[in-house]
Parts: structure tokens; C-alpha cells; sequence
């Protein structure tokens, strides 16, 4: 059981960190475009059919039974490790590559509330990116939001693999 959550978890990871590093080096090179949550969206969405197919996987090497708890937990155990490289992918691109994202990203979006001429979305906005620039000058609060960017789709796809794949 434990090569299955090792497996689909590196599986996983891999595929959500290149979607992750291309994204980055795209949203490096043309600081004009705002990244596409969609395409990360869909890269996590991908990256988590491996939890479900791992939990497949540990039904059939039990004679075809899973509860809901076991299936929860192997797929639990396995968006963790998904989690994980995509925080320590992260923490490598933003600490080696990337240490003005912050910076960056704030522009990109108090740009395009500029153009929109919303003078109150504005002031909110600011107002957040100034918070989230002070937050990511602590290393843990990075870690801590990347892990809220994947980990809660990580629970529900759990939840969702083992209420479809329990058997008595």
C-alpha cells in the first residue's frame, strides 16, 4: 500500500509542478500577462486523478473491498505528498527564480483594476496585496498559503474517490 501512495503522490506531484514551472516561467517572461488560473486549475484537477487511481489500486489489492475511512486516507496520504512538491517546487522557484513574484503579481492585478477605472476595487485590492507582500516575507506563511492553493482540492477529490470506490 505504501508504494501505491508513493507512487501516484510522486506521479502526481511531477505533473502539477511542470504545469507549475512553466506557468512561472511564462508569467517571468511576459510580466504584461496575468497567468491562467484556469490552466493551474486544470493542472491540479489532473494531478489528483492519480490519487483516485491510487485508491483504485489499493480496493483491487484487497480483493476488490474498500471502506470509505481507508479510501479516504490513501487518498488523503496522497494529496498530501501531491501537496508537498508542489509547496517545495514553489518555495525553489520563488526563492532561485522568481523573488519578485510578489512584486509582480501585485502590478499585473492593481494594473488591470486601473484600467478598469473601479476606484473602490482598487482601494480593496491594494489594500490586500499590501497584506499579502507582508506575508510572504515569512517563510511559513508561503509555505502555508501555496498548501491553501491545493491541498482543500486534495481533500475533496479524497472524499469524492472513496465515497465512488468503497465496497464491503
Amino acid at each position: 500500500m505504501r508504494n501505491i501512495i508513493l507512487k501516484n503522490g510522486l506521479l502526481g506531484g511531477l505533473i502539477v509542478s511542470i504545469v507549475m514551472i512553466c506557468m512561472t516561467m511564462y508569467m517571468k517572461s511576459n510580466p504584461e500577462n496575468e497567468p491562467n488560473a484556469i490552466v493551474g486549475f486544470a493542472s491540479m484537477l489532473i494531478a489528483f486523478v492519480f490519487l483516485f487511481l491510487g485508491v483504485k489500486k489499493v480496493r483491487e489489492t484487497n480483493d476488490g473491498k474498500i471502506t470509505f475511512g481507508k479510501g479516504f486516507l490513501t487518498g488523503l496520504y496522497i494529496a498530501l505528498i501531491i501537496s508537498t512538491i508542489y509547496v517545495f517546487v514553489w518555495l525553489i522557484i520563488y526563492y532561485n527564480f522568481f523573488p519578485n513574484f510578489m512584486e509582480q503579481y501585485s502590478d499585473l492585478v492593481l494594473n488591470k483594476l486601473k484600467d478598469a477605472g473601479d476606484v473602490e476595487a482598487l482601494t480593496a485590492k491594494t489594500e490586500e496585496m499590501e497584506m499579502m507582500k507582508e506575508w510572504y516575507k515569512n517563510p511559513l506563511m508561503i509555505i502555508l498559503l501555496t498548501f491553501m492553493e491545493i491541498l482543500p482540492i486534495g481533500i475533496v477529490v479524497s472524499l469524492i474517490s472513496a465515497l465512488t470506490l468503497k465496497k464491503k
